[in-house]
Formats: C-alpha cells, structure tokens, sequence
C-alpha cells in the first residue's frame, strides 16, 4: 500500500463517532471503539446472504461481530409485526413505531457493542425506514428530525438491484411478492406485479437522493453474491485496517480466537443485561 493510500486508511480508522443530530444523551463517542456497518436493499438484493458472509469472514479473522436489523428489538418488534398484518396504522404512525424499535436497539445494543469493540453489522439502517416513510408521503425534514439520533456508520453499502431482477428473486424465493414491498398499502395500481415495479423505482431514486446527502456507497447488486462480497470485504478491511481481503484468500489467524475472548471479557465487564449475542 502506497504512503497516501496508507494516509487515508488511517484517516477513515480514526474518523471519530458522531450522531447525525442531537443524538442519545449520556452517551460518550469518544468510547465506542468498535465498527457500525450497515447494509442496505430491497428485499431479493441478497443483503442478508451478504450480512451472513461477513459475519462468518470478520469471525474467522478474529473480529466478534453483533447483528442488528429491522423489526429486532425485543421492546416492540412482535406488535410492530402484528400492526404491519392488520394494516391498521397511517404512515407517520408507523413510522415512529420503527423508530421505536431503532432506538431501542441503538441503545440496547448497537452502542453496547460499539463501546466494547464490536464490529455491528446492521441489516437495514434509517436510510429504509426514511425512503419509505417519504415516498409515502411524509415530509423529508420531519423523518430527518425523527432519526437525528442516529448514529453515523463508518460504512453504508446499498446493494441497488434492478425491480425486475427483484421480482424474479422474490417469486423464486417466496413464490408470491410482498404487500408492503410492493408498495400495495398505496393503492397505486391493483396489480401486484406493476406495482412493485413502481414502487421499487420510486424507493431507488429516493435512496439515490439519500446518497447524496449521507454519502454512502451504491454496489452493484445485479452480481453474482461472491463478486459483491469481494468488493464488500476490500472495502471493509480499508476501514479495519488497510489491507485487502478477499473471499477466494481467507486467512488463518492464528490469534483470532484470542482475539475474540479479549472483546468478550472487555465487553462482561459491562452489565449483564447490555451483553448482546456473540455469533461464533
């Protein structure tokens, strides 16, 4: 690596913590030692198969990873889920029950981690939860406020697929398209298929929008899962630690599983209660 490429890896580790706003009070961001990466996408983009390979590779190389995602918090997410079947709710009421259930997590888990030098790996962030809330209608400044305590990752990816590749992923996998990602709650169209098309166009371009004001990275998702994970993974290890990793090349760190018990006795220090799961 070049002295300047060096540079600039350096610069990206010690880019310090920041929330997009007021954020959470009492937290201190000087403390959160560890890595927020957060991977976006529509539902067939292959986000969770890629969250499941790099969580497996940052293990393997030593690195104790914890997972979060919408509709995970133990506060809300099962009555979060039984309003989304029944329907019941208007946009904005829905909307700040997911921001319920994000901020439960953030505090419960994401920033527990982070303080204890976890690697998050989020499957799904704000940047979903405002695309949606806005093309439904809501205003942009309102979301904004609403998820201005939201901590800023040090990596967001948005595996942008084509709509019609998404169809065909979702019909393989489920056999039927989803009510809400298809967007059906707006009643644009009373067919199914045209309006998941429409609707998944119109979540891009906000998400398009949106990297221009948060500056995260678009992959191309219409790849093959072990090309997206290779440009994922070089990514990754810039803002790890500078060197390239790559998925045909998986290292045998002798002092991964070391490495990996320090964090868990760093991270028990802390009370019980904040100790989120460790996958192995």
């Amino acid at each position: 690596m070049s002295g300047a490429n060096a540079r600039d890896a350096e610069a990206t580790m010690l880019r310090p913590k920041r929330f997009y706003g007021k954020g959470l009070p009492g937290v201190a961001l000087d403390q959160l030692r560890g890595q927020l990466i957060v991977v976006e996408g529509a539902d067939g983009s292959g986000r969770s198969t890629q969250i499941d390979m790099l969580r497996n590779w940052l293990e393997r190389r030593g690195s104790p990873t914890v997972n979060v995602g919408l509709k995970r918090s133990m506060l809300v997410s099962r009555e979060l889920e039984q309003a989304m079947q029944g329907n019941i709710l208007g946009t904005r009421t829905l909307s700040l029950f997911y921001a319920t259930d994000f901020a439960d997590q953030l505090e419960n888990r994401i920033i527990p981690a982070l303080r204890s030098g976890f690697i998050v790996l989020a499957d799904r962030y704000i940047y979903t939860l405002m695309s949606r809330a806005i093309v439904r209608g809501v205003e942009r400044a309102w979301i904004r406020d609403v998820y201005n305590i939201a901590l800023v990752p040090d990596a967001v990816f948005y595996l942008a697929v084509s709509p019609k590749i998404l169809v065909e992923r979702n019909l393989r996998k489920h056999a039927v398209l989803d009510h809400w990602e298809s967007g059906m709650d707006m009643h644009r169209s009373s067919n199914m298929y045209s309006s998941f098309i429409e609707y998944q166009r119109l979540i891009q371009k906000e998400f398009k929008a949106m990297q221009e004001h948060y500056g995260f990275e678009t992959i191309n998702g219409n790849r093959s899962p072990r090309a997206i994970q290779n440009e994922l993974r070089a990514k990754i290890e810039v803002i790890l630690n500078g060197k390239s990793g790559l998925i045909e090349e998986e290292s045998d760190d002798s002092n991964r599983e070391e490495r990996i018990a320090r964090s868990i006795t760093t991270f028990a220090d802390g009370s019980e209660g904040d100790q989120p799961p460790l996958r192995r």
